[in-house]
């Protein structure tokens, strides 16, 4: 369903290119929101407007989300994330370049639904991303609330 939409927090501007293109190449052709940065991604999920109503945005069905991240890193965005009545559902996946055993543990201590190191290689990489597409946007059956566009609707 393309009114799925991802959110991809990556500041990498090659690693952006490479997730667009490897979702592309897997025929995932929902809309893809990009944050550059940890502070831009809570700003977009989080900001006041949405409190008082007055949805400036629509709402990812999942978020991949990098580590490594200028300004707020991604490990306190995912702690923010899970923090908030607004978005404490939406799925987290991690999709990093980091191989610390303490940063997959503290991905999933804080609430993490899947985490995936970027593999090197594009092939590897785009059947990663076609599997990602595949299990979040078509399996998977999101919370009630989050089916509709409008993250503000009561459950149904």
């Amino acid at each position: 369903m393309l009114d799925k939409y991802i959110m991809l927090v990556e500041d990498n501007v090659d690693d952006i290119e490479l997730t667009l293109r490897a979702l592309t190449k897997a025929n995932i052709l929902n809309e893809v929101i990009v944050a550059r940065d940890g502070e831009e991604a809570l700003d977009y999920l989080l900001s006041p407007e949405k409190d008082a109503g007055k949805m400036k945005h629509v709402m990812p069905v999942v978020i991949l989300l990098d580590l490594k991240l200028p300004k707020v890193d991604g490990l306190e965005v995912l702690t923010r994330l899970r923090a908030d009545e607004r978005t404490r559902y939406i799925p987290v996946v991690i999709l990093t370049t980091s191989k610390e055993d303490q940063d997959l543990l503290n991905g999933y201590r804080l609430g993490a639904n899947s985490y995936i190191r970027k593999p090197v290689d594009f092939q590897q990489f785009t059947e990663a991303i076609k599997q990602l597409g595949l299990y979040w946007l078509v399996l998977n059956e999101p919370p009630p609330r989050f089916k509709k566009r409008d993250y503000n609707d009561n459950p149904t």
